[in-house]
């Protein structure tokens, strides 16, 4: 597939108000794209398309018609919508067991509901014009477990699946779909959480390269580090023991032992804030 051309073209980026989406935005402005922040806090999403001469909107990407109402003021703006970054997402860290059903709808409603819904709303037009280019950032959580995670590992899963099929599914319509796969990122969303050591961790930056190159490329998965690939393969070869071992150290100890809580209140106060919302 040839390249995207992201002059002039129209990038919507979802939860673009802070941390990845916000680094995006930044990148895909540096480009001389037209960059469009959907975040459910629109005061602050009006506020963060200003820094990178874009505009921004409220929306909730749980709700069909605040996803409608986003991308139709793209369309709007006059500028058919090129590339679609579906980057909204939440982390509430803590034991399955202890998670109020509320914790657990707004994560599968967030990070998985909300993808399906926008990238079903953003292709009859890529594919009306035979053109564009849809990126979902998952996690590398979406390849392997973590505990204190559960639903969370869930979520980004569903998305790793979906937009694998959703690939091969628009296969020869010059639509193209990559999922883009993140370690720890130094963001609020590991607030609290232990990182460095044996953990890779990128900074939201390296996310945002890796998303713009995807529309160069426009390959099926982006892993961030590129080298995590490699852990896929050695971890099928190695016993499950030793396995388990690694896993234990890079999650069991930093998310359901030492998480500091105080550290991440201010965060999930506002994902509960979230949680609660129409």
């Amino acid at each position: 597939m040839p390249p995207i051309d992201l002059a002039g073209a129209a990038v919507a980026i979802t939860g673009g108000a802070r941390g990845i989406g916000l680094a995006t935005a930044k990148a895909f402005a540096a480009r001389g794209s037209r960059v469009f922040i959907g975040d459910l806090d629109a005061d602050l999403a009006a506020e963060a398309a200003a820094r990178v001469g874009g505009q921004g909107y409220g929306l909730d990407v749980r709700r069909r018609e605040s996803f409608e109402a986003f991308l139709a003021a793209v369309d709007g703006a006059g500028a058919p919508l090129t590339v679609l970054v579906n980057n909204a997402g939440i982390m509430p860290a803590g034991r399955f067991a202890d998670e109020d059903d509320a914790i657990t709808d707004a994560i599968l409603d967030i990070n998985t509901r909300g993808v399906l819904i926008g990238t079903k709303l953003a292709l009859p037009g890529m594919l009306a014009r035979g053109h564009g280019h849809i990126a979902n950032i998952s996690s590398y959580l979406g390849k392997v477990p973590a505990a204190g995670l559960a639903t969370y590992c869930a979520s980004k899963h569903a998305v790793v699946g979906f937009s694998e099929a959703l690939r091969d599914e628009l296969a020869g319509t010059g639509v193209t779909v990559s999922v883009v796969l993140p370690c720890a990122v130094r963001t609020e969303l590991t607030a609290g959480v232990k990182l460095g050591g044996v953990l890779p961790t990128v900074d939201p930056e390296d996310i945002a390269e890796a998303v713009v190159q995807a529309c160069a490329h426009r390959r099926a998965a982006v892993a961030v580090p590129r080298w995590m690939r490699a852990y896929e393969a050695a971890a099928a070869t190695v016993p499950d023991r030793l396995v388990a071992a690694v896993r234990g150290s890079l999650t069991r100890a930093r998310v359901l032992r030492t998480l500091d809580t105080d550290a991440r209140s201010g965060y999930d106060a506002r994902v509960r804030g979230a949680a609660k919302s129409p």
